[in-house]
């Protein structure tokens, strides 16, 4: 079933290049947009300070794509934790899933999926463990039951009950002093970040009558270089 985006077509439909989207800009996405070093992270920022505004719900969320041993892919969502220069940061038990496929397979493919306003971007590119001071300092700050979920959980092991995995959650509190307060809770050492080093990025913008715009960047011999592509 197709259905229509943003909630229907725009009443400037009849403009041509100048008809506005979902995301109320009527200016279309192009080559020139990115600069900079490097050319995606400017409007990249601001595409998702402007999710936030628009009070996207979870607006840092990701589809994140690997391939197992087998070379069968598996996608899930998962939440961005990091934007920079050096790529895209996620957290997760290495003993997990996708911490099986990444050490199988070291490359991953994200999306950044902002139906709503008509956008996403698209990220691909190696992967590599983030530092283990870096796993610490977001590991500090997350929130105490966060940290005591995250040590209690087995990432992607079964488990016979739900009552059975509430029970390992209560242990763990009452083993570092409780759910509210009490000592501090150590990151385990098989759960940590991963960045994702782009070498290619894309940008879609979403237009009338499905003539939508798309916008690359490729990695060649050191440097990025952009293209505009058919929808």
């Amino acid at each position: 079933m197709r259905v229509g985006y943003g909630g229907g077509i725009p009443p400037n439909v009849g403009d041509g290049d100048r008809a506005a989207g979902a995301d109320g800009v009527r200016d279309n996405l192009d080559p020139s947009w990115l600069d900079g070093e490097p050319p995606w992270l400017e409007l990249f920022t601001v595409w998702l300070r402007e999710a936030v505004a628009a009070r996207i719900p979870e607006p840092n969320a990701m589809v994140l794509g690997t391939v197992d041993v087998n070379g069968l892919p598996a996608t899930r969502t998962v939440l961005c934790k990091g934007v920079d220069a050096g790529g895209v940061v996620f957290f997760t038990g290495y003993d997990s899933d996708k911490g099986h496929d990444l050490a199988a397979n070291p490359f991953a493919a994200v999306t950044f999926p902002w139906i709503a306003l008509e956008r996403q971007v698209h990220f691909r590119g190696p992967v590599t463990k983030v530092s283990d001071a870096e796993t610490q300092a977001y590991w500090n700050n997350r929130p105490r039951g966060s940290q005591l979920s995250g040590y209690a959980s087995e990432q992607s092991r079964e488990i016979g009950s739900r009552a059975e995995l509430e029970a390992k959650a209560a242990s763990v509190a009452e083993q570092f002093g409780g759910f509210d307060d009490g000592d501090p809770v150590p990151a385990p050492s098989n759960w940590g970040g991963y960045r994702i080093e782009p070498v290619f990025v894309e940008f879609w913008q979403g237009r009338a009558n499905r003539l939508h715009n798309r916008v690359r960047l490729t990695m060649i011999d050191g440097c990025w270089r952009a293209a505009r592509l058919q929808p």
